[in-house]
């Protein structure tokens, strides 16, 4: 546990560094009643800049990794109480078509791409499911299907990385601009086009902390659940067909051990929302003021939980 306290500590540092950096840019300098510099890309921009200027420790490591992981779920998973059951089926089942198209087009997509970049068989199809997917996640459960090397897996794990953290910085203006302020559209073409979860989300949070707008973060957060449930089926199809073109055996991993645990986390914290939503008394305790205190601490606590996950992906 102590190991973790340094690096930890030094993403809430930067966290709420970058917090009051947007204040200071936006209220004290420019003289707006609201900053429009988002806080979760300063905090970004902060690690980014700090490891790479002055380094990052070896003792900062497995903190840094445990915000990375541990804290970002943590998020994802408070996060779900910002929607009802209703709420978030409603969104998922808007986002599923999108969703299946866009993941579809991206792995033919850079399948044949990197097939005439002569890239390896093994190298392409991580690439390819680490884009269509969940990023870093699905290229890990799938490597060891295709026995892909360790140089392979690094590299494409690599690649995800640095364009997804590009996109996570520009794809919110980008989307704002394409759908004219629509959050919902904006959401659902950052929760399909954005690599990683922690991307995802930090792409939702900056376009709802520039442009007020809290449902891009929702509709972002659903439709990259519903995607990152697409490893039940994807990754097991590249998996055969990579066996059948290739003849390797390859290591099998159950359908279950590929279910994230944080959205099932996410589903049961909509299902304590919808449940406290109903009825006069929350769980027959909390009146509807309570409940809604409740409600509304969970919230932040959640953007506080991302905002150091983001600081970490900075830093990372």
């Amino acid at each position: 546990m102590i190991r973790i306290l340094p690096g930890a500590g030094l993403a809430l540092l930067l966290a709420l560094f970058g917090h009051y950096l947007a204040e200071l840019i936006g209220v004290r300098w420019m003289g707006l009643a609201r900053s429009p510099v988002s806080p979760i890309m300063m905090a970004i921009l902060l690690g980014i800049l700090l490891r790479n200027t002055l380094g990052l420790s070896a003792v900062f490591q497995p903190g840094v990794r445990f915000c990375l992981v541990r804290i970002l779920r943590i998020g994802i998973v408070l996060l779900g109480i910002r929607l009802s059951l209703g709420e978030a089926g409603a969104i998922g089942l808007r986002a599923l078509p999108v969703i299946v198209v866009c993941v579809a087009a991206a792995l033919l997509l850079v399948t044949w791409i990197s097939k005439r970049l002569g890239m390896s068989a093994r190298l392409g199809t991580l690439i390819a499911a680490g884009t269509g997917i969940c990023g870093a996640t699905a290229i890990v459960a799938l490597s060891p299907t295709i026995e892909a090397r360790d140089d392979e897996t690094s590299y494409a794990v690599a690649c995800i990385t640095l364009f997804g953290v590009a996109a996570m910085l520009a794809y919110p203006f980008l989307a704002h601009a394409l759908f004219n302020g629509d959050g919902f559209a904006a959401g659902l073409f950052l929760g399909t086009s954005v690599h990683e979860t922690a991307q995802v989300a930090g792409a939702g949070m900056v376009y709802q902390q520039y442009f007020s707008d809290p449902q891009a973060l929702d509709t972002a957060t659903v439709a990259k659940l519903v995607r990152n449930l697409g490893m039940l089926i994807v990754i097991p199809l590249l998996g055969f067909l990579y066996h059948r073109q290739h003849a390797v055996s390859g290591d099998k991993r159950s359908w279950v051990s590929m279910v994230p645990l944080f959205v099932i986390g996410f589903a049961l914290m909509s299902l304590l929302r919808t449940v406290g939503d109903a009825g006069e008394q929350a769980f027959g305790v909390l009146d509807q003021d309570q409940w809604s205190n409740v409600v509304s601490v969970t919230k932040q606590a959640a953007e506080i939980c991302l905002a150091v996950a983001m600081a970490a992906v900075g830093l990372g």
